[in-house]
């Protein structure tokens, strides 16, 4: 097994997704992104990789993005705060990831090195449903939450999605003493021919037995889709300590985070992805075996103050770090 595990500071925090909305400007709801300096409100290029000069991750032949909904703190008063991130729990004696500061910890995974298919130029996806507010079974091993129960990354001793104890699919419901981290995992078969779709999730698939454990990767690819492609994770520490006082919280006692799209039932948790390695930089680190954390042989690297130099203009112009009276284009 090769297991790529790295940060990617962020590139930028804007209301703009050219996967979904492209052109629009601004999107309906904030994204943080994290990646390739190339990132702009409609990236139609099919090779990512030629439009971005610099970028926030680790490894630095990836110019890809990947991008997520924000979280916010909504007070008893009804307004809302940005819930700031922290950093990946240090593994691998990687240091870079815990000092992202704000970014996506991502992972890439290949459970049978030489047989996994990297992403190609122009390849993209979405995972997950930002209408979705009851829970989905089936995916409760791709898309979960986890609840710190101490500082320092307490709690932090299991797989993805796979404590019952600490880890749920929606929202935790009570105050989490070290913050809340989300799981998000995306499919792992592709048809081999379509780099996207107009639902941007048709041309990539589950195994046939469904999703499973992130590190099982489930078991054959169908028929429809027989291209095994690497598991590509992402994962997101929000910094929720600020606001673990419940005197602050609605009255009712319900939890009171709440994704940048209105859901405070987590359920809806998405993330997108658009593909922009250089090269083969991604297929050399497939096709080893016992890569694991922010290094692998024939694979660039570049340390973390470098990476925080690269960055995009905010495009919508918006307050970050205020306290607003709605979550920002929810009056649209």
């Amino acid at each position: 097994m090769t297991m790529l595990r790295f940060g990617c500071a962020q590139v930028v925090i804007d209301r703009l997704d050219p996967l979904v909305n492209p052109g629009q400007i601004p999107s309906a709801h904030m994204h943080q992104i994290v990646g390739g300096d190339g990132f702009n409100a409609t990236m139609t290029t099919n090779d990512v990789a030629n439009t971005a000069s610099c970028t926030t991750c680790a490894f630095s032949d990836d110019f890809s993005n990947y991008w997520t909904a924000n979280l916010y703190f909504k007070a008893r008063n009804g307004s809302y705060k940005r819930v700031k991130q922290l950093g990946a729990a240090r593994q691998f004696n990687d240091d870079f990831s815990t000092k992202i500061d704000g970014g996506v910890l991502v992972y890439y995974v290949s459970a049978q090195p030489g047989q996994v298919k990297a992403f190609q130029p122009g390849f993209r996806m979405l995972v997950g449903d930002p209408a979705r507010r009851t829970p989905d079974p089936a995916m409760k091993r791709q898309n979960c939450y986890r609840c710190y129960t101490g500082p320092n990354f307490g709690g932090d001793f299991a797989a993805p999605c796979m404590d019952g104890s600490i880890d749920t699919v929606g929202l935790p419901t009570k105050p989490c003493k070290g913050g809340i981290r989300s799981n998000i995992a995306f499919p792992t078969c592709w048809d081999g021919k379509n780099l996207d779709s107009p639902d941007h999730k048709s041309h990539v698939a589950y195994p046939t037995s469904g999703p499973a454990d992130f590190l099982s990767l489930g078991g054959s690819c169908p028929s429809t889709h027989p291209i095994r492609i690497p598991q590509l994770m992402y994962e997101v520490v929000w910094d929720t300590t600020p606001f673990n006082d419940q005197s602050m919280w609605p009255t009712d006692g319900s939890q009171p985070f709440y994704l940048s799209y209105g859901d405070n039932t987590g359920y809806g948790q998405h993330a997108d992805y658009v593909f922009g390695w250089k090269g083969n930089a991604l297929q050399v680190g497939m096709d080893q075996s016992g890569c694991y954390g922010a290094s692998c042989r024939g694979m660039n690297t570049q340390v973390i103050d470098k990476a925080k130099q690269c960055n995009v203009r905010n495009i919508v112009r918006e307050d970050l770090n205020g306290w607003l009276d709605t979550l920002p284009g929810m009056q649209m």
